[in-house]
């Protein structure tokens, strides 16, 4: 006969009532879930935050770095600690609507976001892309951006395996500075 080892405080004993399990509870996750701040529409008019973060203060904006036809920015809900995304100021869907200027911009500081994301976290690899429309996963399908997600060997540990949770060990506000004050001049 087979007992079990789990003392009863460590058994789940339902929603909401005490257990044994520690719980990282993460509500700011709610306002991404629930769609705030996302564009009620297409146009530039109806709500796009990628067309409203170039009128804020870098600090305000969580912007990096803004050059003459694209900026970076700081991701609001990151998916790894210093994720970024470059994007055109300009209101375009499509990776093919960008005029030459902005799609050499575009990889210009793709490539200055890695530049400083190496210089200020030691980044050993990066997760670079974008996604071009809502079915192929775009949150913003509307307005084109493009993702810099630095990675480190090991950083797939217990917690995003398991916990199905990110440990981020910095304020946005902090990352920010950080990554601003490592990007490269010039």
């Amino acid at each position: 006969m087979l007992t079990s080892m789990t003392s009863e405080p460590e058994l789940q004993q339902g929603v909401g009532e005490p257990d044994g399990f520690r719980r990282l509870w993460t509500p700011h996750r709610m306002a991404y879930i629930q769609g705030e701040n996302k564009p009620t529409g297409p146009a530039a008019d109806d709500g796009c935050p990628f067309c409203s973060i170039p009128s804020l203060s870098d600090e305000d904006g969580l912007v990096i770095h803004r050059g003459e036809h694209v900026y970076a920015v700081l991701n609001l809900y990151p998916y790894n600690g210093g994720h970024l995304m470059v994007v055109p100021y300009r209101h375009v869907a499509d990776y093919t609507e960008l005029t030459d200027e902005e799609t050499v911009e575009l990889a210009r500081l793709t490539k200055q976001a890695m530049a400083a994301l190496r210089r200020a976290s030691g980044a050993h690899g990066f997760n670079i892309g974008m996604n071009q429309g809502g079915a192929a996963g775009a949150g913003i399908a509307a307005h084109l951006h493009q993702h810099v997600v630095p990675r480190w060997g090991g950083d797939t540990n217990f917690m995003p395996v398991v916990g199905h949770t990110k440990v981020l060990p910095q304020l946005l506000a902090d990352t920010r500075k950080m990554l601003a004050e490592a990007w490269p001049q010039g």
